[in-house]
């Protein structure tokens, strides 16, 4: 058995009245592609944002890399990588500066600085955008370079929260296969997704409905499990079955 990146018993997250996050629990293993998989509202993003350090839970335990999400969230901050819905750019930066921030977030000195930069133009093919605006880039690309950002200081684990959402399905697929090799040299990935082909891409995923987990498993077993073609037909028949 793999290491534990993500260790999740019982999660709570209450606004008032309303419970968004219902007592989850889950592991997600070192080098694991992890799908979120669920509706708007369905209780994906609070769950990461606890899981990243940028909301505290209201009862149960998380630990990520080893540290505490109720009194460790600088730890889990500095050695995660984030890239949230709305990508987390500076629309009025250059693309290069975009990038020099980020750099400069993580505390990268300036030897890995330089590889940091060499390897965003390289591998991810930013070099002839350094000096555009990041408003003036297409979706897919604002897309690339806020997953470059995410993972300047090479973190072990990266939480993707809905990041392909209004990109074409070229962009898309390209995106996909940025994960694997991610995953492939090691990153574990952590991503929420309402795209239920997505979800087949995943290397295990877990299902929510209404703030709690209905299902967990590697998409085959899923669909083996409730004799269904696809997890989009896993989905339906989960959530009529919980209505």
């Amino acid at each position: 058995m793999s290491d534990v990146s993500v260790h999740v018993v019982d999660l709570t997250r209450k606004f008032g009245d309303f419970t968004a996050v219902d007592r989850v629990s889950f592991d997600v293993y070192d080098g694991e592609i992890f799908g979120f998989l669920g509706a708007n509202g369905a209780g994906k993003t609070t769950t990461i944002r606890m899981l990243c350090g940028l909301l505290l839970p209201t009862s149960g335990e998380a630990f990520v890399e080893g540290y505490d999400v109720y009194s460790q969230t600088m730890e889990i901050k500095r050695n995660i990588g984030y890239m949230s819905q709305k990508f987390s750019l500076y629309n009025d930066l250059l693309v290069r500066e975009n990038l020099e921030f980020f750099t400069g977030v993580y505390g990268l000195q300036s030897a890995s600085q330089k590889q940091a930069f060499e390897r965003a133009a390289d591998q991810y093919g930013l070099a002839p955008f350094m000096n555009r605006m990041t408003h003036d880039l297409p979706l897919g690309w604002k897309q690339r370079l806020a997953l470059t950002c995410s993972i300047l200081h090479e973190p072990q684990i990266l939480f993707l929260d809905e990041p392909t959402s209004g990109v074409d399905p070229i962009s898309r697929r390209e995106f996909w296969q940025t994960i694997y090799d991610l995953s492939s040299q090691g990153t574990t990935v952590f991503v929420t997704t309402h795209f239920m082909d997505e979800a087949e891409y995943c290397n295990r995923l877990s299902i929510m409905y209404q703030g709690g987990i209905i299902a967990i498993g590697a998409p085959q077993e899923l669909k083996q499990e409730y004799h269904k073609e696809t997890i989009q037909d896993v989905f339906i028949h989960l959530v009529k079955e919980t209505e």
